[in-house]
């Protein structure tokens, strides 16, 4: 991308550089930025009405904080995008979310601006009052400040944060960047003097005084306590947060330089925690986006002339597509089912659910703990609960998987989208983990999913059992197989032969004498494992439960071949290939294994196809990696 557009920007290689800047620089800046932002994202993909809500605050952090010093911790990060254009990052914008590139969300080991590596909300507060503690208990001076979304405040673990903040004696800022509350627009000059105001000295120290004066005469204070609470409620939301112990500043408009640096130059002098309220509004700057700033949330690569476009010839439908439509089906069927999702309506595919069954779905917000626990209660009364949810957020609500569903031996239904490796979301986002965590907890089963077909089917199945089970799919498409129209579910815990060894087809040099081979495959990874069967003239097995194991069908397998390869595009280590060298050592049957999955190691952003490649999961590396194991001279 050529900087010529942008000549402002390109004189800024890191935040001291654009603390040098006037009032009216930054402005220019902010628009250059945020231009920036737009031509960056339309070329790479990646989320963008997020980034171009926020180019001003991050504008007014950077010039009015001592970046890195003073730490910046952004909560998910998908919104981080001007802050690394600002942080030295802006010609390696071309590389992001690509293999070998920079992350769509702040890591640690990515640049020193980026304090704590995020992507799961939620955890910004936790971690920036961590950071002021630390600074106190080390002598060091320096400021510390989470930004953290509406969206991601409706979490338990912020208002955990935000208790404990409340009482530590620290000093921490909390800016609450609010593009979706219904709440009154903060606009016109009244407002930002009373947010000047309120974050100045004259206020704080009339405050204190006023307390310290008031104090004897206790209906005196509470009476100043209430009139402020009221003053203060004419022109900003109820003061929720100052009964956490932090002083509440705004709401101002996150848009406004003019407002958002001087308050929070102000804010900067004061001691103890401050809770900034700064609304802004999604895709700003960028009309479509404004008007769709869901569609435009991460959109791929784009003409910003034109927006989004459909495709000339439709897509393959996705597993999540496969899923709303199941949902969908199923509902009209059986009136006991509703769905869940902990804020993730569009990404799991539920949109059509909530406008043909509203009274049945429930967005419980970004809660994970509270959507399990809640499904559990549901299920508890005789509904049965579907909670669709990725397989990387899972991981928030286990103990609740855990204690309130499979001890219980409740009948819920946990549709896990994003299983496996997910591309250029990065490792934050990997469903690699939810076999090992699944399959070791009581009363729970897993099914695995080979293609589009077996997805539909096997969540009816799973939906027919009074026992929870998880069903996991990845991210896209898969073999391309269309599902059937019905509801008809396949055989519980049961697997299937897809290809049987022929006995013949082995290479010249690799001799009759070859060792039988089977590979066993759990989900997607059926299809390159027939590839690399044909190659190898090797049995293949669509295993399709990691819990039960079709332990029959082991049986037979084992019994007929010399050495056994185990597929999953999941972590190995307490896998689906675990699972099955178990239960042939309690079978008492022993056989050369071969487990072909992902490594212990977090895989970063990058092609999906690519990535599993390098990690050997596609059909070349399959066959090579069995014949170094079994079939090397």
């Amino acid at each position: 991308m050529s900087t010529t557009s942008f000549p402002l920007l390109q004189t800024i290689n890191d935040p001291a550089d654009l603390r040098q800047l006037s009032r009216a620089d930054l402005k220019a800046l902010a628009t250059e930025l945020r231009e920036f932002v737009l031509q960056s994202v339309s070329q790479t993909g990646g989320h963008l009405s997020s980034n171009l809500g926020t180019v001003e605050l991050t504008v007014a952090l950077h010039h009015v904080f001592n970046t890195p010093e003073d730490r910046l911790v952004w909560d998910v990060g998908h919104q981080t995008y001007p802050h690394k254009i600002l942080t030295g990052r802006r010609d390696r914008m071309q590389t992001l979310r690509q293999f070998g590139g920079i992350s769509g969300f702040p890591q640690r080991a990515e640049s020193p601006y980026d304090t704590f590596g995020t992507a799961h909300s939620s955890t910004s507060i936790s971690a920036a009052l961590g950071m002021a503690l630390a600074a106190k208990r080390k002598g060091e001076n320096r400021h510390a400040v989470a930004i953290i979304g509406d969206g991601a405040m409706t979490a338990g673990m912020a208002f955990e944060a935000l208790n404990n903040a409340g009482v530590a004696d620290c000093n921490l800022l909390v800016v609450l960047n609010d593009n979706d509350m219904s709440i009154s627009p903060p606009v016109g000059a009244l407002n930002r003097y009373l947010a000047q105001l309120m974050s100045g000295q004259f206020y704080a120290a009339a405050k204190n005084v006023g307390k310290t004066v008031l104090k004897p005469v206790p209906p005196l204070l509470e009476l100043a306590k209430r009139f402020e609470q009221q003053a203060k409620g004419m022109v900003v939301p109820a003061t929720l947060f100052e009964k956490f112990g932090f002083n509440y500043i705004g709401p101002i408009d996150g848009h406004d330089l003019d407002s958002l640096i001087p308050t929070l130059e102000n804010i900067k002098s004061l001691k103890g925690p401050q809770f900034l309220h700064v609304v802004t509004k999604k895709g700003q700057g960028y009309k479509l986006a404004e008007a769709d700033p869901v569609a435009y949330h991460g959109p791929g690569k784009f003409d910003p002339s034109v927006g989004l476009t459909k495709p000339a010839t439709p897509p393959k439908p996705t597993f999540t597509q496969v899923f709303g439509q199941w949902l969908c089906d199923m509902a009209a069927q059986d009136m006991r089912l509703v769905g869940i999702t902990p804020a993730m309506r569009e990404g799991s595919g539920m949109v059509e659910f909530e406008k043909r069954f509203p009274d049945r779905y429930y967005d419980v917000g970004i809660a994970e703990q509270h959507a399990v626990t809640f499904a559990a209660g549901m299920a508890c009364e005789g509904v049965k609960p579907v909670v669709a949810i990725y397989s990387t957020f899972l991981q928030r609500g286990y103990d609740q998987l855990i204690h309130d569903v499979a001890l219980q031996n409740l009948p819920v239904v946990f549709a896990l989208d994003r299983a496996g490796l997910v591309g250029a979301d990065g490792a934050t986002h990997a469903g690699a983990y939810d076999i090992p965590f699944v399959r070791c907890i009581p009363n729970m089963a897993m099914a695995c999913p080979a293609d589009e077909r077996e997805c539909r089917q096997l969540l009816s199945t799973a939906f027919a059992q009074n026992h929870p089970v998880a069903v996991r799919y990845p991210r896209g498409s898969g073999a391309g197989v269309a599902p059937l129209p019905g509801l008809e579910g396949l055989p519980f815990g049961k697997g299937e032969i897809r290809r049987e060894r022929q006995g013949a087809g082995m290479t010249t040099d690799e001799g009759a004498g070859a060792p039988r081979i089977a590979i066993l495959a759990f989900g997607t990874l059926l299809y390159p494992a027939l590839q690399a069967g044909e190659a190898l003239d090797a049995t293949v097995v669509n295993m399709r439960w990691a819990k039960p194991i079709d332990e029959a069908l082991l049986r037979e397998v084992a019994e007929r071949h010399d050495a056994l390869v185990t597929l999953e595009e999941g972590a190995i280590q307490g896998g689906a290939g675990s699972a099955v060298t178990e239960a042939l050592n309690a079978m008492g049957i022993v056989r050369p294994m071969l487990q072909l999955g992902l490594p212990d190691v977090f895989i970063e952003h990058g092609d999906p196809a690519r990535l599993l490649a390098l990690q050997g999961l596609d059909a070349r590396g399959i066959e090579q990696s069995i014949r170094d194991r079994f079939l090397a001279s």
